[in-house]
This record gives C-alpha cells, structure tokens and sequence, in this order.
C-alpha cells in the first residue's frame, strides 16, 4: 500500500474500482468513500507520531478494522508500545496497558472478587473489573508472563467476555488486543501456545525504519516540542467501519485463492512436496476466516470496492506464520516459515 495524500489517493481508487464495478449501488460507494476518507485520515495522524513503520501501520490498521487482534514482534525500541497508545487516541478508544511480567496472575488482567461488610454486619462479593475491560489493551511482552496468566485472554479474545468466579462478564465493544513481543531476549520468557497464537488476526514484524525515517525520527522528538497524537475518528466511525468490512463483496476467485493457499500450508492435505517435508503443523479454519477479513478491510482502506489476489498474497505472511511450525530438519536446512509461505503465494491464482 503506498502513502500519500489519503483523501486523493481514496478518491482516485474509488473512480477505479466504480468503472469495473458496475453493480455496486450508489449509497454502497458513498459509504465506502466516506469511510476511507477517515481511515486515511487516521493514518496520516499516526504517521505524524510513529516514523518509517508504514507497513506496520496499515498491517495495524487492517487488523482493527476486521475486529481481530495483532501481535507486535520487533526489537526494543521501535515504538510499538507507543504505537499502541497513538492508535487508541487517534481511533478514539479507551486503551489500558498491561505489562506482562512473571509474576503476573490472571487477576491481575481480569479482575477479582472482594469480600465486602455492610454496616450491618452483611457480608458479600463485589467483582472489581481488572484492566481487560476496555476496548483497546495493550499486552506489553506478553510472552513473559506464565502460560496460566497468558490463557486468561483466551476467552477475552475469542467471545469478547471473560467468566470470574462463575459469572460471565460482557467487554466493551469493540475490543482488541495489541500484544508486543520481543524476539531477541528468550530468558525469563515463555513461549505462546498454538491456542493462544491462532487468535491473533496477525503476527506484524516490526523492522529498523530506514535512513531518512529514522533522520526525520531524531530531529522530531529531540528538539524542545515533540507530536501529539490527534483524534481523527470516533468509536462509532471505526464500529461502522468494521461493519461495513464484512459487507465488501469478494469475489469467487479471491475466495479459491484464500482456500488454496491455507489449505496448500497443511502437510495433512496432499500438500507440495516442501510442505510435507518442513512445515509441522499448518493452519487451521480460523487462519481462512483471517484472510478473509484481512483483504476486505485492505481493500477498504485503499477505497476499492472488492479486494484481489494482490491482497491475499500482500496479508498472507502475517496472516498465516504464526500459524505454522516447521519440523527440524527444516531448521536445520534454513528453511524459514515466511520462505515456504512465499513460494505459496507464487503457485495461487
């Protein structure tokens, strides 16, 4: 996805896709174009905040608007904390922050019950929400505390409640979970399980900026003033936003190119001869319900009517390698999880 001007490359975008696009009606166009004004106009205000990380940003964003949950992996210091932060102001969400430490426990997240005495001597439980309950949380080294700690966002994260002490509690809508990671420092950390990973939406990489982002970097936030993220949406923008994400229409050959893809990354289904011989385990049905999402909402943001295979093969990477293990004697020969999904890519269409 390239950068620019958002509202000019929204409109240029959306002329393109209403002249092969004939059966879309006028007030579906209308609202898509209204809806990708704002969403580039949330970019740019995170772009103001969050320098050379593109990429990551849209990825981000994509993420949100399909109602799923990103895990951030990069070295310190590349702002994915204070992307985090940006993106809650900037979409107007209620964002906590929790970080995750060995010695965390699940109340810690959730909440707990507290025993209460009334002035009549009655006593009773009273739940004190915990830091899960708001809209945007962000998961600071998440694989650092203990995997009981850890599946306490299990069901945070797939229905949207959580149950303490045998009480279902609603989270606010709508909910998402950002999580950073560290992939250089192992001791102390321990490692997510498949369960807790197929819930993320996507596994971003967060690279070094280049030369000149990291050279606009430095002169912004060392001189006496340093940029404030502003608002550019509403949570009821980015909740009608998200709804009209599954209302995109998508096109039979980008739905067998997202079938074919997940299912050529499972060694069980008569995959290529490299997948039977690397990969360990593949993705399951949630990696395709992803993707699925995952292109809709690019194509929204770029203001096209209906995504394409370009789409698929752009998200596959950080759809699908969180959701797949190589055996090892693939480690062994170099090979990589990105470098298997890359030559998946070349075969669909």
């Amino acid at each position: 996805m390239w950068r620019g001007d958002g509202r000019q490359r929204t409109s240029l975008l959306l002329c393109r896709s209403m002249q092969t696009l004939s059966e879309a009606d006028g007030s579906a166009v209308q609202e898509i174009e209204a809806t990708g004004a704002k969403i580039a106009a949330a970019r740019d205000a995170i772009g103001e905040v969050i320098y050379g990380q593109e990429q990551v940003i849209d990825q981000t964003l994509v993420t949100v608007l399909a109602g799923g949950h990103a895990l951030l992996v990069g070295v310190p210091g590349l702002a994915k904390t204070l992307l985090v932060h940006t993106m809650g102001h900037v979409l107007g969400l209620d964002d906590k922050r929790v970080q995750f430490t060995p010695d965390l426990m699940p109340a810690d997240i959730l909440g707990s019950e507290v025993l209460e005495e009334s002035d009549q001597g009655h006593r009773s439980f009273r739940f004190i929400k915990g830091p899960v309950f708001c809209q945007l949380l962000m998961a600071d080294e998440i694989n650092r505390a203990s995997p009981r700690t850890q599946s306490a966002l299990l069901q945070a994260m797939q229905e949207k409640q959580v149950t303490v002490a045998g009480v279902r509690y609603e989270l606010p809508a709508p909910f998402h979970v950002l999580a950073t990671q560290n992939p250089l420092e192992q001791e102390g950390t321990y490692p997510l399980p498949e369960a807790q990973l197929d819930r993320f939406l996507m596994q971003i990489d967060v690279n070094y900026p280049d030369l000149e982002s990291e050279r606009r970097m430095l002169l912004s936030t060392t001189g006496e003033t340093v940029a404030a993220a502003r608002a550019a949406m509403t949570v009821e923008d980015l909740m009608a936003a998200q709804r009209l994400v599954r209302r995109v229409p998508v096109g039979e050959k980008v739905v067998n190119a997202i079938l074919e893809l997940v299912r050529a990354a499972r060694p069980e289904e008569g995959a290529s001869e490299e997948v039977e011989r690397h990969v360990a385990w593949g993705p399951g049905p949630r990696a395709s319900q992803s993707l699925m999402l995952a292109v809709r909402a690019r194509a929204l943001i770029d203001g096209r009517f209906s995504p394409s295979i370009e789409d698929v093969t752009a998200l596959a990477a950080p759809v699908l390698r969180h959701r797949m293990a190589l055996n090892f004697s693939a480690r062994a020969e170099g090979v990589t999880v990105s470098g298997v999904i890359d030559r998946l890519c070349r075969n669909i269409g």
